[in-house]
């Protein structure tokens, strides 16, 4: 049964015009993005065996384009238009930033980092560099890497900082290995950090952790600042 069949009240389109985006389960929204579906598949049904195959929208938001278009129905064209969507809800996190006080929205942080970090099969370390109203500047991917104190150069932030102007930053990295817990070397590079930048006064806020779909972790709200 096509889905212009079913009752309209239960149509994905038709439910998100009613109660808005977020009741709707992932393969309803996931069907509203695919549009059709196959021979003997609704969009649904076809958006359920891409999740079913991926095990997560994260999953299916971090494949590349060869194991995408590998499913049936799926091909570079859908890859494209997927990722573009991707990229422009990181844009407008990040516009958000730059328009509203960093400390006064942790959550839009948390989630502009999950997307930009979580997934990553590599660690990554990233300076969000912010000014007297705590607003984004730039967000800068400064080092790759397994990160330690001697990999990540302490001069090299505060350069970062200095030539941005930046009042304040906020540091985060991820956890491949997809745990949040901080290391001793997470945290002795976060007391370097902190002591570099205090000396050309700018202050760390924060420092967060992203591993998978487990929250962030704050360094400031687990008392490590």
């Amino acid at each position: 049964m096509a889905i212009t069949d079913w009752p309209v009240d239960e149509r994905p389109r038709e439910r998100l015009l009613r109660l808005g985006a977020a009741p709707l389960s992932d393969a309803e929204l996931l069907a509203i993005f695919l549009r059709v579906g196959t021979r003997g598949q609704t969009a649904v049904d076809l958006a359920r065996v891409l999740l079913s195959h991926f095990g997560s929208l994260e999953r299916l938001f971090d494949a590349d384009v060869e194991e995408f278009s590998r499913l049936p129905g799926m091909g570079p064209a859908k890859y494209v238009q997927l990722q573009a969507i991707i990229e422009m809800s990181r844009r407008a996190l990040g516009e958000g930033l730059r328009t509203r006080d960093a400390l006064s929205s942790p959550g839009a942080v948390r989630d502009w980092l999950r997307l930009r970090l979580a997934a990553l099969p590599h660690e990554v370390f990233m300076v969000l560099m912010l000014d007297s109203q705590n607003r984004l500047i730039e967000a800068v991917e400064l080092f790759r890497g397994t990160l330690t104190q001697t990999s990540v150069y302490p001069r090299e932030v505060v350069k970062l900082a200095l030539s941005h102007n930046a009042a304040g930053v906020i540091l985060a990295h991820n956890h491949p290995s997809g745990s949040v817990e901080p290391s001793s070397s997470d945290e002795a590079l976060t007391r370097a950090l902190v002591s570099a930048l205090a000396l050309v006064d700018v202050r760390v806020l924060d420092h967060f952790i992203v591993a998978g779909k487990a929250k962030p972790l704050s360094f400031a709200e687990r008392g490590l600042l």
